[in-house]
């Protein structure tokens, strides 16, 4: 008979990773419920238990109450077994997240820039007073996942180029890398908004959406298959260069050393805040940011309802564009203009986009609360840290 020794140790990273899953699903489980959920007899149940206690990834978290004889042991995760930190960074703020392993953020800060443009200065900075508020050392963290605006490509992990972040370039993932001696991951801002929203929000087990945000600028996450496309080149949905009827385009688009790219023309000069705020003054709403011209629209009702429709109009085009070449049937608005917008604007962006393609995607609000970029950086670590756990 043929001997294949691999099989054993095979079987065995399959219970573990089966009961890793669960007990991370599901909370704390006595060995029997282990046992049945998993399929795996109380012999191995008990095995594959006491394998991951060894490891320091699970332990004796309580007792459950039965009929008769003694009370069972409650098996859990141990909370500290694994932490991540996720980052947003944008030209004002980089904010900070600590998380374990089970997803519990337990310290949150945010630092300044205060005229300091170095990246890899900032977010050491700001990993650093995460881990001091949340009592964990640096070298416990298992993934770094950092969100910024721009292009980032993925076949190298670099930042292509940033209009809001000029010092964030090629060669700040390896800088960053080595800083933190662990790997770092930079994901596009809007990418990890949609990993939020199908995580936690309004595309909760949806396969095939899109989210468009609108905020500062304009940006898509494209959502395939239960996984995100960002293109060869990290470009994919960079709708704000979009070519639109009435606007001209984009002057130069090329990538020149020393330059960003323009983006004078296309989809963002239509609904960039600056655009937004403009054309809310013209129907007589103004504030201190877009998203407020829009909030006072819509709580003026009647009175505000042509603006409204003067701004789903414009980006419908956008919404319209990409359903007729994805067809993804659910589109979620994040934003800071689309969260003011509400449903007033979902509901006429749908209708706008029925009238002018042949496909009707259902056009829905964001559901994820507090800071998108943050939750989805989180998200995206704990995929990476748990993954390496269950492989290890």
């Amino acid at each position: 008979m043929e001997r294949r020794p691999g099989v054993p140790r095979l079987l065995r990273e399959i219970n573990d990773r089966a009961a890793l899953e669960l007990l991370l699903a599901s909370g704390p489980l006595t060995r029997g419920q282990i046992g049945e959920l998993t399929g795996l007899s109380k012999v191995t149940a008990s095995q594959t238990l006491a394998r991951l206690e060894g490891r320091g990834l699970v332990e004796v978290a309580g007792e459950q109450a039965g009929g008769r004889g003694p009370n069972a042991a409650l098996y859990g995760i141990i909370s500290s077994s694994a932490y991540v930190a996720g980052l947003d960074v944008g030209p004002e703020f980089v904010t900070t997240a600590i998380a374990d392993i089970h997803g519990e953020i337990i310290a949150e800060v945010r630092v300044a820039p205060n005229g300091h443009e170095d990246p890899v200065a900032l977010v050491h900075s700001g990993v650093v007073k995460a881990c001091r508020s949340a009592k964990v050392a640096l070298s416990k963290l298992r993934a770094v996942v950092i969100g910024t605006p721009g292009v980032v490509d993925p076949r190298t992990g670099d930042v292509r180029f940033s209009f809001d972040l000029p010092g964030w370039h090629e060669g700040i993932h390896e800088a960053l890398a080595r800083d933190l001696r662990r790997d770092v991951r930079i994901e596009n801002d809007v990418n990890l908004v949609a990993i939020a929203e199908r995580t936690l929000g309004a595309a909760r087990e949806v396969d095939d959406f899109v989210l468009l945000w609108v905020g500062r600028g304009i940006g898509l996450g494209v959502v395939l298959g239960g996984r995100l496309h960002r293109g060869r080149s990290g470009s994919a949905g960079e709708i704000g260069y979009l070519p639109v009827p009435g606007v001209p385009l984009a002057e130069d688009v090329r990538a020149v050393p020393g330059r960003l790219p323009s983006l004078a023309g296309g989809l963002q000069s239509l609904v960039s805040a600056e655009a937004v705020a403009e054309l809310a003054a013209t129907y007589g709403f103004e504030g201190e940011s877009a998203a407020e011209c829009v909030a006072a629209a819509v709580a003026a009702g009647e009175r505000g309802e042509p603006l409204i429709d003067d701004i789903a109009g414009r980006l419908a085009l956008g919404v319209a564009s990409v359903c007729v070449v994805l067809d993804p049937g659910l589109v979620v608005l994040a934003g800071e203009v689309s969260r003011a917008g509400g449903d007033a604007l979902t509901f006429r962006i749908e209708e706008a986009v029925a009238r002018s393609c042949p496909v009707r995607p259902q056009v829905v609000a964001s559901e994820v609360t507090g800071n998108p970029v943050l939750r989805g950086a989180v998200i995206a670590a704990l995929e990476q840290a748990r993954e390496e756990i269950f492989a290890s």
